[in-house]
């Protein structure tokens, strides 16, 4: 079994959830798959939360409830994490 093989079946779910991870690795909040370390780099992070966001707004009226709730509810909360330390980062 090759490692595509392993991949899971792409749908906006599984996108959104991508971009999200991203976002949370930037943040410093989950690890890098390939090092297991985490770093913060707040630009990438606004960037990820940034096409999220662009994700919403030109899909708009476009996606299932569910859809629209998931990504709602995922940049609502990068968004406040990215207040978060956004603020830690200027104290430091």
């Amino acid at each position: 079994m090759s490692d595509h093989d392993a991949l899971p079946q792409i749908d906006f779910a599984t996108f959104v959830l991508s971009l999200s991870h991203s976002a949370l690795m930037h943040l410093g909040e989950a690890p890098d798959p390939d090092t297991n370390e985490t770093h913060l780099d707040l630009a990438l992070a606004k960037q990820n939360i940034d096409i999220l966001g662009l994700l919403e707004e030109k899909t708009k009226g476009n996606l299932t409830g569910d859809e629209e709730r998931l990504l709602a509810q995922v940049l609502f909360d990068l968004r406040m994490r990215f207040v978060e330390k956004s603020k830690l980062a200027a104290k430091a």
